[in-house]
């Protein structure tokens, strides 16, 4: 589902987000943190604050970021801006970034998915402090990322 990625949307739903299952593209649990993209996250949240764009910054930024990391690795292994000689080096490549290690798969995508299952848990109001909690968007999957257990039947993380 679409939205609850979303800081502002997540402030309005607030408690009625227990329970729920959905996908991050990224979250700040100990598992995915590094030096490089805790120094990323506090300067773009800084900017996206003033300019009251983004409270949270972790649906689309780190992985933004991350894509202009391969693009620029890959324009100065290749030394040029040629599309069929990035495509060849980008299909070959490795790419050391803010949120890990990036390779390609056969069909273009991703070798291994960056793709979080997330829980909303323990959320007690609507501000958006409550998503700043490092228990209340409980990684669930990948296990090796995992930060939390799902809660399950559904009623029980709804209480």
């Amino acid at each position: 589902m679409i939205g609850p990625q979303n800081g502002m949307v997540k402030a309005e739903l607030g408690t009625l987000l227990n329970g729920l299952v959905n996908y991050e593209y990224w979250l700040p649990v100990p598992s995915l943190m590094n030096l490089q993209v805790q120094s990323f996250i506090a300067k773009y949240q800084s900017r996206a604050e003033k300019a009251g764009a983004d409270p949270l910054g972790y649906y689309v930024a780190p992985l933004a970021y991350a894509q202009l990391q391969v693009i620029e690795q890959a324009v100065k292994a290749v030394r040029s801006l040629d599309d069929a000689a990035l495509s060849e080096y980008t299909r070959m490549a490795t790419f050391e970034t803010a949120v890990g290690k990036v390779k390609f798969g056969e069909g273009g995508g991703w070798a291994e998915s960056h793709v979080l299952t997330v829980q909303f848990q323990n959320i007690k109001g609507n501000h958006i402090s409550e998503f700043k909690k490092p228990d209340t968007q409980a990684v669930v999957y990948p296990l090796e990322t995992a930060s939390a257990s799902a809660i399950y039947p559904y009623a029980k993380a709804r209480q």
